[in-house]
This record gives C-alpha cells, structure tokens and sequence, in this order.
C-alpha cells in the first residue's frame, strides 16, 4: 500500500508541475491588474491634486473637453476592478494553493476595520489644508465595510454568495429612497448604504459618506464567488473562457440597458451633435453611487483584462513586471503616491505661487498624463523595494500583510 500511496510517474511530476506553474501565473494576472488600476489611479489622483479649478462632475459634466471627459473615464474603471479584485484576493486567501480551507472571517473583518480608520485618519490628513471641517469616507471605507460584509456571509454557499451579490448589483438601482432626510429612522443607515451625503457631524465636524456602501459590497460578493475560477482543479483553458464569457455577457447587457435607456443609469442618454459628443454621452454613468451600467462596464473590461494577461503572460512577461510590483503591494503604492503629491504640490506651490485662482495647478490635461508618468517612474523602485521587504518578512511581522 506504501508504494501505491507514494508511487509518481514522470507523467504525474509533469502535471504537477505544470498545474504549479499555472497557478503562479493566475495570481500574476491578478497582480498585473491590479498594478494597472494602481496606475491609473495615480492618473486620477495627479488630476484632483493639481487640476482642482475645473471639476469634472458625476456623470460627468457635458461642459467638459473630449480630453479631460476621458482622463477621467478610463480612472472609473479603478474602484470596481479592485474592489472584485478583492473578492477573489478573498477567496484565494480562504482556499490557498497548498493548505487546507481556512476561513476568512477574521482576516477579512480586520482587514475592513483597519482600511476604515486609514481612510478616515491617512486619507484625511491628506486634505488638512482645504479645512479639517468634514470627514470624506472615500473607496477606503467602502472596501472596509464591503470586506466587514463579507467577513460575515463568506461562511454561506458560495453560489448563494454569488446569487447575492448579483441579486445586490443588479437590483440596487431599483431602490431610491431619495426622499430620508435627517431624522428619519435609519436615516444614517439608509444613507451609508445609497447616498452619497452628509450621515452625521461630531465634535463640529461633518461626515460625509461620498461612496455607498451596497453596490460595492455587491461588487465584492460577485468577485468571491469568481474567484472559484482560481482554484487549482480549474484548467487554465476553462478559465480563460469563462473569463471571456463573463466580459463579453457583460458589455453586452451594458449595450442594450443603456442602448434603450432600459434601466441601470440615472441620466438617460441622447444622440448630440458630433459622434464624440454621442459616444461621451452613452458612456457617461453615475459612480457615486454606482450605477449598474457603471459596474458592467468596468467589471467587464477587468474580466476582458485578466483573460488578455492570460493570454501574453509568457510572451510579454518582462513589459508587465512592472505592473505586478505595484500590484504586489497596492496599499503601500496607494498612500505613497497620494503623500508624494502632497508634498509636491506645497514645494510648487511655494515656488510658482498660486496659478488658478488661490491653487497652483497645471496648465492642460497633457501634464496630467506627464506628471502622472513622472510619478509612476519616481514610485517604481521605492515600490520594488518595499515589495521584496513584505514578501520576505511578511510571516514574521502580520501588519505588512495590510499593505
């Protein structure tokens, strides 16, 4: 029995060791997505440091120019590929490669505690000179409170998690209760979970909940259950379809809700004047909160993009290196480059003076995209280092794991 039990032909080593390759690279696409999404929000965040004096609205105004409408398009897809991302990084961590189920409702809960106070404490502080009168909960809180929901259904069959969290994606456009106003029972309730609103004020300060909480935490339901996808029985040819597939189902429901102005998007859309006009007018979806046109789009795309990665990870691996080290550790990229800014908006300040109104700020969109580029090369190495100190200390010191 011992030699039956032990016994491996060169052909088991042999699909072992492939199935081991194959799963290295499932999480290398995730990390090379993930990495982009850091990128791209550096992109938006360059745009809302130093280009503040034109806002740009939700949707997005139609006052705006061709280039700055798709500077600040193509950032939408940030918040909804991470937050999916993060459901599957969730279910991945309950079933690791080479260990037994674990459950994630601890680490999950903590998780979520923890990104909660980083955006209510770091991420404020960030903005102490525009007035600490207000406490803004950006996509910090809502993947917090997204990761504190899961923590407690993660437990449930992960189809019905799935179920769920499509019943939440699909259906939470349909509830409007836009007529709470403070004083209502569950008024702060209510709020956290649709609007985007003032929820409360302590100590003279507001709070204000700019990200509902439910269509993000439908967000993350969905990507826990796809990251079954993941799992090492998977063939990497089955995943790679059923990644196509749900992209392409996705884009194509987007197409007919929005096509007809169905349903899914508050602001209907309208042929204009120019092509262009037309095109930013049928893409122009709510984000706060997310419209369910918005979440297709952007989920659709990222499942396009982890099946692309898939697909040229071998032939173009040293290109999207890069990618995977800012992917590798997203929160230590995310406040480093938001403190980078920080800073680098005071010292131009204090040498150039204000410029647009009482900020200084930069002249066209093209130095966005340049500054942006700037960044990304003055963060890449900071970032590799800090990479390989998590990855070689992380068993021995648990709080790197939050970054």
């Amino acid at each position: 029995m011992h030699n039956i039990v032990t016994h491996e032909s060169p052909g088991d080593k042999s699909i072992a060791a492939k199935s081991s390759k194959l799963l290295g690279a499932r999480i290398d696409s995730i990390d090379i997505l993930r990495g982009l999404i850091i990128l791209i929000m550096m992109l938006d965040h360059v745009r809302e440091r130093f280009f503040m004096h034109t806002p740009t609205g939700d949707p997005i105004y139609d006052t705006v120019s061709p280039e700055l409408y798709f500077t600040r398009y193509i950032t939408h897809f940030c918040a909804p590929i991470f937050i999916f991302l993060a459901g599957m990084s969730a279910w991945l961590y309950a079933n690791p490669a080479n260990g037994q189920f674990r459950s994630p409702s601890s680490f999950l809960f903590k998780r979520g505690v923890v990104l909660v106070l980083f955006d209510i404490v770091l991420y404020n502080a960030l903005w102490i000179e525009l007035g600490y009168n207000t406490i803004w909960l950006q996509v910090l809180w809502a993947i917090g409170l997204s990761m504190i929901g899961l923590s407690l259904v993660c437990k449930m069959n992960i189809w019905l998690i799935g179920a769920l969290g499509l019943l939440i994606t699909f259906g939470h456009d349909a509830i409007k209760p836009s007529d709470i106003v403070p004083g209502d029972f569950a008024f702060t309730f209510l709020t956290i979970l649709f609007q985007n609103n003032f929820i409360g004020e302590i100590a003279g300060i507001k709070i204000k909940a700019s990200y509902p909480v439910l269509a993000w935490f439908g967000v993350i339901l969905v990507g826990y259950c796809a990251g079954q996808l993941y799992a090492k029985n998977v063939a990497e040819n089955k995943r790679k379809k059923t990644l196509l597939a749900m992209g392409i189902i996705c884009l194509l429901v987007m197409l007919v809700l929005r096509g007809f102005n169905l349903y899914g998007e508050v602001m209907p859309w309208s042929v204009q004047e120019t092509m262009l006009a037309s095109v930013m007018s049928f893409l122009n979806f709510s984000k706060y909160p997310p419209t369910l046109n918005y979440v297709l789009i952007t989920v659709g795309v990222g499942c396009l993009l982890l099946f692309l990665f898939e697909q040229i990870k071998d032939k173009a691996a040293k290109p999207f290196g890069a990618l995977k080290v800012f992917g590798s550790v997203p929160m230590f990229a995310y406040f480093a480059h938001l403190y980078i800014l920080l800073v680098a908006y005071w010292i131009l300040f204090a040498i150039f003076g204000p410029t647009h109104g009482e900020r200084f700020a930069l002249d066209n969109v093209g130095m966005i995209w340049l500054a942006t580029v700037i960044l990304t090369i003055a963060l890449y190495i900071p970032t590799k280092k800090f990479a390989a100190y998590k990855h070689k200390h992380k068993r021995e010191k648990p709080w790197l794991s939050y970054l």
